[in-house]
């Protein structure tokens, strides 16, 4: 979703809504203003923490998703860094970061300071490193906690069979069973956190 789309009316009507989830993915692609504006972005990260702040107003236990881009050309280290701390500010639920390729005929792939593969490389682990540390810490608050789960499918890990499914808000959940669930919404409470996947009952 393009944050200019968000507006206190669009999401007030929204929330009316039974059949909207409560998790967005919003497109951002970087933090930092100066970045943006070489991307031809139509939005500041000020307008963007605006939207974030109407989304989580309407929707409590909201979970938002991004995408960042890292190493676009003409990022500088202290662009980055913008980004970084803007980043941890919003604490999305999770991000997908890529690493910016060229790509023949955009205006892009001619620009002048072209970052190297290296500095691109450590960019991105560091996102993917905040991005798991969100996600983590954001999971950690649903233990002991009853939650809707939309279970699709089994899944087999150490010889024990589960069923795996989604919250509303985009949290992966499996609980323990040999009976089959699929497409079926269930009552689970939350026991505890695996890596990054909550286990319920």
């Amino acid at each position: 979703m393009e944050p200019i789309l968000i507006t206190e009316e669009f999401v007030s009507r929204l929330a009316e809504l039974d059949k909207i989830c409560d998790q967005f993915h919003l497109s951002l692609q970087s933090a930092c203003n100066d970045t943006l504006k070489r991307m031809n972005r139509r939005y500041t990260i000020e307008e963007f923490k605006e939207r974030v702040k109407l989304l989580r107003k309407a929707y409590p236990r909201v979970s938002l998703t991004t995408d960042v881009i890292v190493g676009f050309p003409g990022e500088t280290d202290e662009e980055f860094n913008i980004t970084y701390e803007n980043l941890e500010e919003i604490k999305f639920y999770k991000m997908h970061i890529f690493k910016y390729s060229p790509r023949k005929g955009t205006r892009a792939a001619v620009m002048p300071n072209q970052i190297d593969g290296n500095v691109k490389e450590e960019r991105s682990r560091k996102l993917i490193e905040l991005s798991d540390k969100n996600e983590k810490e954001y999971n950690k608050q649903y233990i002991g906690k009853e939650v809707e789960v939309l279970f699709e499918e089994p899944h087999l890990e150490n010889g024990r069979r589960y069923m795996k499914g989604h919250t509303t808000n985009y949290l992966v959940v499996k609980v323990e069973t040999n009976e089959n669930w699929e497409n079926e919404i269930k009552q689970v409470k939350i026991a505890e956190l695996a890596g990054l996947e909550l286990i319920g009952t």
